[in-house]
């Protein structure tokens, strides 16, 4: 039989137990007035100057965003972030003066990046938007994107790579363009350009790149001719012969624009080539002038 508790006894368990709940000394027992608040959620913005090993996107979402370092194997590097403005309501469609704007800044800031414009290399710029949801949420950043491409000719497919593009066109590199082998097609036109060494025999080179004014894309015969008169051009300065009426008697030239929808979202930048229909050569015409391009008779 449980014998019960003497009074003395019970007292002094008692005091025990409020002598343990007693307050420490600088702690005043209140367990929710020493946290700091949490601070705001704000909106997600990507950082410049890291890579991605998925593919690219048109937008990029939070739980998506994945950055590595460049020196790791991956398929988009991130060389710059922009704003639009904070009191935009929804993001720019593609086609926009907003997005060409975006577009633009891109351009000029893969150029720095790279060290020369980047379509003298095997290079493509895209610019990634938030998502939707993003945007709701604050998020007002645009992002500029490159890749490495395994050829820029119809065939394109992105290459997975290691290590930064920063300066890779600065001084000669195998991602630039450089001597190329036509191979023709109906009616006489070339269909594709491929890479040659210059010291082997050749019919082509890249000579640069010709900016189109912001026109519709071209889709008839004469909204080609200005892209072939600029492209002239480009090519006179490149070889160092004057840039006049004799011009398409010593060089043919093969221009490469970027694709409808790509000129949509802002890309004017035409890439340049020289053709010589007639023959072959075994070094670069840079600088070569009228003796390495003459006048041809027939």
């Amino acid at each position: 039989m449980r014998r019960a508790m003497t009074t003395p006894v019970a007292a002094l368990i008692a005091g025990a137990l409020l002598a343990g709940c007693a307050a420490t000394a600088g702690v005043d027992g209140d367990l929710t007035d020493d946290w700091a608040a949490p601070a705001a959620a704000g909106p997600f913005t990507p950082a410049p100057g890291v890579c991605q090993v998925g593919d690219f996107t048109d937008t990029v979402a939070l739980d998506a965003y994945a950055p590595v370092d460049c020196a790791v194997a991956h398929r988009v590097e991130t060389v710059h972030v922009g704003a639009f403005p904070a009191d935009r309501a929804d993001p720019p469609a593609t086609g926009s003066p907003d997005l060409r704007g975006a577009f633009a800044e891109c351009d000029a800031r893969a150029t720095g990046y790279v060290g020369d414009d980047w379509r003298a290399g095997r290079l493509r710029l895209a610019v990634a938007l938030p998502t939707r949801p993003g945007w709701a949420a604050g998020s007002r950043w645009y992002r500029c994107d490159l890749s490495e491409l395994t050829t820029v000719e119809a065939a394109a497919a992105v290459v997975t790579r290691t290590g930064s593009l920063r300066d890779a066109l600065k001084g000669p590199s195998a991602l630039r363009l450089g001597c190329q082998r036509t191979r023709t097609g109906p009616g006489r036109g070339v269909q594709v350009l491929l890479p040659a060494e210059c010291a082997t025999a050749h019919d082509a080179e890249f000579v640069g790149v010709w900016k189109a004014p912001d026109r519709p894309y071209p889709t008839r015969d004469a909204d080609w001719l200005p892209l072939y008169a600029g492209c002239r051009s480009v090519l006179a300065r490149y070889v160092g012969v004057p840039d006049d009426a004799d011009l398409r008697f010593r060089s043919g030239v093969v221009v490469r624009p970027p694709g409808a929808g790509r000129w949509r979202a802002g890309d004017r930048g035409v890439r340049c080539h020289l053709w010589l229909s007639d023959r072959t050569v075994t070094a670069s015409l840079k600088g070569a002038g009228p003796a390495g391009l003459p006048v041809r008779t027939k």
